[in-house]
């Protein structure tokens, strides 16, 4: 990607960080709904050259975390999961394609993972505080995340409660995140917004605020448990907030569209805008993930095609 394209000039004046409700509906003005279609979509037609399209790729790659999240999980499907994120390409000659960000599982499963993880740079993750709905008790969802955390989970994805939000109770929002981050000691937070079921991206805007006030490490958009998932507009919405909070408290928050990204040329459109939006310092997985298991091997059949000219059939990786 050029060095021309950079990120927004400031808008405001870092200040010491607090967490606060109040400062969090402060910044959650309204959002020109076709100025962020217009400019989502019109990011999403960049082109981007050969090398800097397979780097690109091996960057989405790098991003990803493979979740399953079915009641039907066995070892024999999570351990196969995990041998995937560790090595995606095995038939790679150069291994150089890298391992995925993290594997998400529910709960009951951390200890497996944590165990055929060990050693290998991916994360553990999990769902936690009622997923996917969010309607639970406070203390059921703090005493979830203790133990997720206690089991050995290094990233907790936590549900906000849309019910609450919706109805405007936004402190109820707002406590919960906070008591489940305290929750998480050492392990990162990861805020779901559910985006689709929250009407429009003025709302999208104040629940990132919200969520980041309250002490989120990354947001991210949907369960993939809904019908309407990650879209571009909406991402860019949430990472404008993103941006504009960093300005304020000079705190770094994290991104994660999940669901409905299952093609290679569409994870890029993703790091364009990433990359528009906020800058380099958020090209990485540290601060940019995506929650889209079937779009890996999408990925890697793009990067075989640019190396060798030619696509090969789905058959020749393994199954997610």
């Amino acid at each position: 990607m050029s060095e021309s394209l950079v990120a927004s000039t400031p808008i405001f004046t870092p200040a010491v960080f607090r967490r606060s409700l109040g400062d969090a509906l402060e910044m959650a003005h309204g959002v020109d709904a076709v100025a962020a279609d217009e400019r989502a979509a019109s990011l999403a037609k960049r082109s981007l050259k050969k090398e800097s399209k397979v780097w690109g790729l091996k960057l989405v790659i790098s991003m990803m975390d493979l979740t399953t999240l079915e009641g039907k999980d066995t070892r024999g499907k999570v351990w196969a999961l995990c041998q995937k994120a560790i090595r995606p390409d095995p038939a790679s000659r150069d291994h150089d394609i890298p391992h995925v960000g993290a594997v998400c599982v529910y709960p009951t499963m951390i200890p497996f993972v944590k165990q055929a993880l060990t050693g290998s740079g991916v994360h553990v993750a999990s769902v936690a505080t009622g997923f996917p709905s969010g309607q639970t008790f406070t203390s059921i969802k703090v005493e979830e995340t203790r133990q997720v955390v206690a089991a050995g989970a290094d990233e907790v994805d936590m549900v906000i409660d849309r019910g609450a939000f919706l109805s405007g109770d936004h402190q109820k929002v707002f406590d919960e995140v906070a008591e489940v981050k305290e929750a998480c000691g050492p392990a990162h937070l990861k805020v779901i917004l559910e985006t689709g079921e929250l009407a429009n991206y003025d709302q999208v805007r104040k629940a990132s605020l919200i969520a980041m006030y309250a002490g989120a490490d990354f947001i991210k958009t949907s369960t993939g448990k809904v019908g309407v998932n990650a879209t571009l507009p909406v991402t860019l919405v949430m990472l404008e907030a993103i941006r504009d909070f960093h300005h304020v408290t000079g705190k770094r928050v994290g991104m994660k569209p999940a669901g409905g990204i299952s093609n290679a040329k569409l994870s890029l459109a993703y790091l364009v805008l990433l990359y528009e939006t906020m800058g380099p310092e958020w090209m990485t997985p540290d601060l940019f993930r995506f929650g889209a298991s079937s779009l890996l091997n999408d990925v890697l059949m793009q990067i075989r095609k640019e190396k060798t000219g030619a696509y090969q059939s789905g058959d020749y990786f393994t199954l997610d």
